[in-house]
């Protein structure tokens, strides 16, 4: 049996950074508009209808200048590859750096190759100068739409491998008895085991005969002979979903044991103050309650899904694979701690300026018993 020939695909390899609180896409829009490329467009479902499912507010999508990929595990004799480069402004505050590898006319194994070059090149530790210096010049253009700007110290990686044709039309069916598609969507070299492979092969989608969707926690295989780009799209979406939730735990992590320092301090302190210092930590535990739910709620809304089952079921599929349920409960168990500290601070401040009054109004009979016994 002859090897399949990918004749039409690409490479797509992602990473997400959270920069901002939030991010002002009109703002980003305007600003990049003066820029030497100006290329932005509002991001919108190629093959969805609206009413089936959108983007809650359509991310921007920013063309950046293309760069050159040095790819070992080539040919001999190719020249580096020429990838595109995009960027896409979420506006609860990430942003999704794209590169995009064409592939020329290659054999199966050669299409497998490329995929492992590029996430050698772009992906881990050895790819963060490509991905940094791309940030870097996305930053300094849109830099005053950033609403808060904040370190890009948790960042998250996809890795697409997308085929609209092979040498021959195939079904979802026969392409799975074709090619072998665990290299691909593990990385690995070796034979894997049996369940590893059933595990790796586990969440795969098709709508009609002819297309194929396959997911991993860190990659995906999508075969689209119509060219739709809307599964790599919600994809991408959920990745930001989890992007977000991880720092905002993470933001949660740091700040609990900073909450129970100062609430500790405060007890401590006796005086005149207390009810004021109790009052004052209360508001700034009800501000970060009120920053990270409605950042949250933004996040939960960045899709909307109505009537597409099959997109729904994939964004399901890659929200449960990605861990985003999981990461969203622990971000709301640490909310509700800090809103009941915050309740439980605002009683002890309203109970000392209770104290406070019965102090005063003792304090006051005593004076007017003592001004009695004065004058008599």
């Amino acid at each position: 049996m002859n090897e399949l020939h990918v004749t039409t695909g690409h490479i797509l390899a992602l990473r997400l950074f959270d920069i901002a609180y939030s991010i002002d896409l009109v703002r980003a829009e305007a600003l990049w508009a003066t820029h030497a490329t100006g290329r932005t467009t509002r991001s919108r479902l190629t093959a969805t209808p609206p009413k089936a499912m959108a983007f809650g507010v359509e991310p921007l999508t920013i063309s950046l200048d293309p760069v050159s990929l040095p790819l070992d595990q080539l040919p001999p004799g190719w020249p580096p590859i020429e990838a595109v480069v995009t960027a896409r402004l979420y506006d609860f505050g990430a942003v999704s750096l794209a590169i995009r590898v064409p592939t020329p006319n290659l054999a199966w194994a050669d299409y497998v190759g490329l995929l492992n070059a590029v996430d050698d090149a772009v992906g881990q530790a050895s790819g963060t100068r490509v991905w940094e210096k791309l940030l870097a010049e996305l930053r300094r253009v849109i830099s005053p739409s950033l609403v808060r700007p904040t370190p890009s110290s948790v960042w998250e990686d996809y890795l697409f491998g997308v085929v609209q044709s092979f040498d021959s039309p195939f079904t979802a069916a026969e392409i799975l008895q074709r090619v072998d598609l665990v290299p691909l969507l593990s990385g690995e070299q070796r034979v894997l085991s049996d369940g590893a492979r059933t595990d790796l092969l586990r969440q795969r989608y098709s709508y009609y005969a002819d297309d194929l969707v396959v997911l991993t926690w860190d990659r995906a295989f999508i075969y689209e002979p119509r060219g739709d780009s809307d599964v790599a799209d919600v994809l991408e979406v959920a990745n930001a979903q989890l992007l977000q939730m991880r720092y905002y735990d993470e933001l949660l992590d740091d700040e609990l044991p900073r909450m129970y320092d100062l609430v500790e301090a405060t007890r401590s302190t006796w005086n005149l103050l207390a009810a004021r210092r109790y009052a004052e930590l209360a508001r700034k535990l009800y501000t970060l309650v009120a920053e990270v739910t409605e950042l949250t709620e933004k996040v939960d809304n960045a899709l909307q899904v109505t009537e597409d089952v099959y997109l729904a079921r994939i964004y399901a599929a890659a929200l449960d694979l990605y861990r985003v349920p999981t990461v969203s409960r622990a971000v709301q168990r640490k909310l509700a701690i800090i809103r009941d500290t915050y309740t439980a601070l605002y009683d002890e401040a309203s109970s000392s300026r209770s104290e406070m009054m019965e102090a005063a109004i003792l304090l006051l009979i005593f004076v007017e018993l003592v001004l009695a016994v004065l004058r008599h």
